[in-house]
This record gives C-alpha cells, structure tokens and sequence, in this order.
C-alpha cells in the first residue's frame, strides 16, 4: 500500500514538473504567443529590366547594343489612429553600351520622401501634414560624346523640400494629394566648378579682366553651393488598374517660389504604365518630363584659336526621357 502511494504521489509529481516546464517554455518562445498586428507595413520591390539587339552581317544596316535598367522601390508605412507616417525610396541606374563607343549612363536618380498626417477621425481623408523630399543621383553626367567635363555630380545637384500643408490620401483608390502654402526649397550643388558656372541656378562666380592679359579672367568670388527659396508646392500620385494586370500610375509635383519669379513653375511628371505577365515579369512604358528654370541646357562650344572645348548655359528648356523595358521585378518582405 506505501509502495502505491509512492508512485502515485511520483507520478503526480513528474506530471506537475512536466505541465510546469512546458508552460514556461511556451511563455519564454515567442514562436509560440499569438502574433501581435503590427502598425507599420513594408513594401520592398527590385526589378532590372534589358533589353538587346545584335546584328551579323545585316544588310540593311544597324547597331548592336545592349542596355540594363536597375530599378528599387522601398517603403515603410506607420498607421495608428489618427496618425500615419510615410516614408518612400526609389532608387535607379540604367547603362547602354553600343559597338563603337564607351558605356553611357541612361538613368540615376536616388529619391527619398518621408510625409507625417494627423487627421481629426478615422473617417476623414484629410490630413494635417508635414513633407520631407530629397533627390540627387549616384554618378557623374556628361553630354555625351563629350566625357571631359561632367555637367551633373553626386550632390550637384540635390534638391529637398521640407514644408507643411494638408494631404488627401484614399488607400482605397490608391491616391493621394498634398498642398504646401509654406515649402523650404533648397538647392544644392557641392561641386566648386559647377557652381562656379552658376549650375542649377545658384548663383555664379565674378570674375574680371586680368589687366596684364587682357584674354583671361581673375576669380574674385566663388560661386555658392546652396540655393534657398520659399514657396508653394503640390504633389499628386495616383495608381489604377485600367485593365486586367494592365496599371497605370503617376507622379506629379508642381513648385513655384515666392520671391523669385512667381507664377513661374517647376514641373516634375512621371507615368508609367505596367503591364504585368506574371508575379515575376513585367513590362513597362513610361514617360518623365521635367521643367525647370535654373536647370540651363549645357552645350559644347570649340574655341576656333586654341581648338579647346568648353561647355556654357544656353538656356532653360523642357526635358524629357522615355522608356519601354521588360524585366524581372522581385517583391519581398
């Protein structure tokens, strides 16, 4: 009779013991406890797109060439209640290389956006907002063929807007609007020999004339390496499906300052329309027309004396790129 009380007290006791550890186990494993919804939402997409064409004893002609186009999209969305906070990456670079000449660069661009809202209720669209923007690029540019003197650097320029005014995003539509009365543009060009040229519309060198050489100059005062302004700003996005795996998205941003030519607008507007095959390729045609005063077309102007290149600023004029691409996108968490 000891002898079975014994082993029913030891039993109970392992059991306890066993129960006990597994309690604590689970307490302390986080694989285990139920996965609390987290506020913040990612978006990681990259994608390269190529495209290439080749000719062998064609007879009609042609140019073999070869080109490659690195594109990221990343994101990472705060919401709670009545706040949310956006942020944004987009990186790009794009090479073409043709028989015959060297390898040219087709895009680059780094932009970063940040936009904090607070709305008064969970039913509004309507934010109070504050907007951080920031764009520059990763390499030299050059007019090509000439590769001597690069007309854009890392920095030269950069461009960031900071400002605060009210937005109207729908995530349902997939839109969103945003209005700054009050915008802090600033421009950037920290290159010493671009600003000197008075690039991107920060303001020249003065030189005067060397009064033993008649035929050079004398640098008196550098030119600066930061622009400020102080203006109105609007930015609009949209994106929609206008047919089956076929979307259509846009990027638009309007900018004129107080003091300096008001009524005078930068335009910046990007489309593009992604034509989706599967979960892994795409294909894309997309337009990017971009308008600003300070930016002045460089041109190449030969010295008929000395045979020496130099490039001057003929200029503001509309830009634009185009593109047609298919290529491999690849989303991930």
């Amino acid at each position: 009779m000891k002898l079975f009380r014994f082993t029913i007290l030891l039993f109970l006791f392992s059991f306890s013991i066993t129960t006990s550890a597994q309690i604590i186990r689970t307490t302390l494993d986080p694989s285990q406890l139920p996965k609390i919804p987290s506020n913040w939402t990612k978006k990681n997409q990259i994608g390269f797109d190529i495209s290439e064409i080749a000719f062998v004893n064609w007879s009609a002609g042609g140019t073999s060439s070869i080109s490659g186009l690195f594109k990221g999209e990343f994101g990472r969305t705060y919401a709670k209640g009545n706040h949310k906070w956006v942020n944004e990456l987009i990186v790009k670079y794009g090479l073409n290389k043709q028989d015959g000449t060297e390898l040219r660069k087709t895009d680059d661009a780094v932009q970063l956006n940040s936009t904090y809202g607070f709305r008064k209720d969970t039913l509004s669209n309507w934010y109070y907002s504050a907007k951080f923007n920031f764009n520059t690029q990763f390499t030299d540019g050059y007019n090509y063929p000439n590769r001597d003197i690069a007309i854009s650097k890392p920095f030269a320029p950069a461009y960031i807007f900071l400002g605060a005014g009210a937005e109207n995003s729908n995530k349902q539509k997939d839109r969103t609007f945003y209005f700054s009365p009050i915008t802090l543009k600033t421009t950037l060009v920290l290159d010493q020999y671009l600003a000197n040229q008075g690039s991107f519309g920060v303001k020249k060198a003065v030189y005067i004339t060397d009064p033993n050489d008649p035929a050079s100059q004398i640098l008196v005062e550098e030119g600066q390496k930061v622009k400020a302004e102080f203006g109105i700003l609007f930015t609009g996005y949209m994106k929609s499906e206008i047919y089956k795996n076929v979307f259509y998205e846009n990027r638009l941003s309007l900018y004129t300052d107080y003091l300096n030519k008001f009524g005078n607008v930068d335009i910046d507007y990007d489309t593009r329309i992604d034509l989706v095959v599967n979960a892994y390729v795409k294909a894309n045609i997309g337009v990017h027309l971009v308008y600003d005063d300070d930016i002045k077309t460089k041109i190449d102007v030969v010295d008929p004396v000395t045979g020496t290149t130099s490039q001057v600023n003929d200029g503001p004029r509309a830009q634009l790129r185009q593109v047609l691409g298919v290529g491999l996108v690849y989303a991930f968490q």
